[in-house]
């Protein structure tokens, strides 16, 4: 089992709840901090020392307080860490459900489980920690199912594009010259009409407006 664990939780109900299940699974030296850039500074002096963490469980989002931070979330934590210790491993521990995200933790910033805060985290979070251990990557099986459903629907860059800009405000009309100043094609307004009526029919909405809160909640966009 992992021998040397760190984690960035800043709620103290969570962080007594990550202790916990450590203890249930015999990991005795685990550190605890509150903030990303305490999180970075302790990866920093292990890899001095030579006495390298195994496993890191972080949060995704961080409350601003008094504390300046030059690292604000999760993500960017991942990101500076793996840049420092490339092949440390990571659990996300979040309340974050969006399976967009999600699927962009593990095929963006090769994050190694997902728990999400919920019922029975702990015992979620007990398995992601052991399947980990053994080199397998860990999503519960209903967030394995929320990401499948995302994937079936093969969103492409320009269908993001298209749904962002309505999200912006952008009438369907205006969009082919907003396509045409960045050079996206095709920018046609009939080739986004029959784009957009397409994700529509597909994810079996009937407005620009429902198909925009659908892509909100999946975290498309």
């Amino acid at each position: 089992m992992f021998k040397k664990v760190l984690i960035a939780e800043d709620h103290e109900s969570s962080s007594i709840s990550v202790q916990k299940t450590l203890e249930d699974l015999n990991i005795t030296n685990a550190d605890y901090v509150d903030y990303c850039d305490d999180a970075f500074a302790k990866i920093q002096k292990s890899i001095r020392e030579n006495n390298l963490y195994d496993l890191l469980i972080t949060d995704l989002y961080f409350e601003e307080d008094h504390h300046h931070q030059r690292i604000k979330n999760g993500i960017d934590l991942i990101q500076k860490i793996r840049e420092l210790q490339p092949f440390l491993k990571v659990i996300v521990f979040s309340a974050e459900h969006k399976s967009g995200i999600i699927e962009s933790l593990f095929t963006q910033y090769e994050i190694n489980g997902y728990v999400r805060k919920a019922r029975h985290d702990s015992k979620e979070l007990k398995k992601s920690i052991a399947s980990v251990f053994i080199n397998e990557n860990y999503l519960s099986f209903d967030l394995k199912q929320e990401v499948k459903k995302l994937n079936s629907y093969e969103f492409s860059a320009y269908d993001i594009t298209l749904v962002s800009l309505l999200a912006k405000g952008v009438l369907q009309k205006n969009i082919p010259e907003h396509l045409k100043s960045k050079g996206i094609t095709p920018s046609g307004l009939s080739s986004v009409e029959k784009r957009l009526n397409g994700l529509k029919e597909a994810l079996r909405v009937n407005s620009n407006e429902q198909l925009i809160a659908f892509c909100k909640d999946l975290g498309i966009i």
